[in-house]
């Protein structure tokens, strides 16, 4: 086996997550997030749809954007904790990537393949950042499944979804690694 295939596969299976609130400055700028970007879109898209697209979210938005989550879970009624936890991920952030879900009319590939593609727009992000250094984590959290929230925050039109919030910064504190799922617990073999 190659030795840059050897590389690829101890990455994958020893890559963990950071969580976002111990991801610090300083963060990518645009020079070093567009490579991630142009690796998070080498992903499977049948009929060539492109059915997702990138919002960059940098300090700024992320101020607004706590706001708006508070604004709007008020309007919503929902206890203060919720609230908290759906603003905390702005009020902490400094740069993240919102990777939108943007299905495309099409006769031959269903919409939630397209929204799969999305989804694997949204890990390939993850991991091109990790392997290329920075701490990332992918979040969501009711905001993003909130439409006024999301409409009126990131723009979405009304056939659009969050897939993921990738968070991307420095690492500041060493994470733990978790307990893994048991693999061949989970795995059928059909032989015939």
């Amino acid at each position: 086996m190659p030795d840059q295939t050897l590389r690829a596969t101890d990455f994958l299976q020893t890559r963990r997550s950071v969580p976002a609130k111990t991801l610090g400055l300083p963060v990518p700028d645009a020079a070093a997030l567009l490579p991630l970007l142009k690796a998070a879109a080498r992903v499977p898209d049948h009929g060539k749809l492109e059915p997702w697209r990138f919002i960059v979210l940098e300090r700024g938005a992320m101020a607004r954007l706590a706001a708006l989550a508070h604004a709007r879970a008020a309007s919503l009624g929902l206890d203060a904790e919720k609230a908290v936890k759906g603003a905390s991920q702005f009020e902490a952030g400094q740069l993240a990537v919102v990777v939108v879900a943007s299905p495309k009319p099409s006769d031959k590939v269903p919409q939630i393949e397209q929204i799969y593609s999305a989804g694997c727009a949204a890990l390939s992000l993850l991991n091109a950042a990790l392997a290329a250094g920075w701490g990332g984590n992918w979040l969501s959290g009711w905001p993003s499944h909130d439409r006024g929230f999301v409409a009126t925050g990131f723009g979405l039109k009304d056939h659009e979804s969050v897939a993921g919030i990738i968070h991307i910064g420095t690492i500041t504190t060493p994470s733990p690694d978790r307990p893994r799922p048991d693999v061949a617990a989970l795995t059928t073999w059909a032989k015939a």
